[in-house]
């Protein structure tokens, strides 16, 4: 799977705040992932993230702009 930072992931379970969707803070080995209803940051593991990833939205990406 091709996630970046600054990707919105539509998750299969919700966050406890009933919240479906985290913006990628930071990728590698593991996830930064921060919650979009509640704004809870936390760390996952990269194989744990990508079984539970029901889309990639990367329209939502925060693009770095061009001077």
């Amino acid at each position: 799977m091709d996630i970046r930072k600054g990707d919105v992931l539509t998750m299969k379970k919700p966050h406890p705040c009933g919240s479906n969707k985290m913006r990628v803070l930071r990728s590698g080995m593991d996830f930064k992932l921060k919650c979009e209803g509640c704004g809870h940051e936390f760390m996952i593991l990269r194989s744990k993230a990508e079984k539970n990833v029901k889309s990639i939205n990367t329209d939502e990406r925060e693009l770095p702009e061009k001077q």
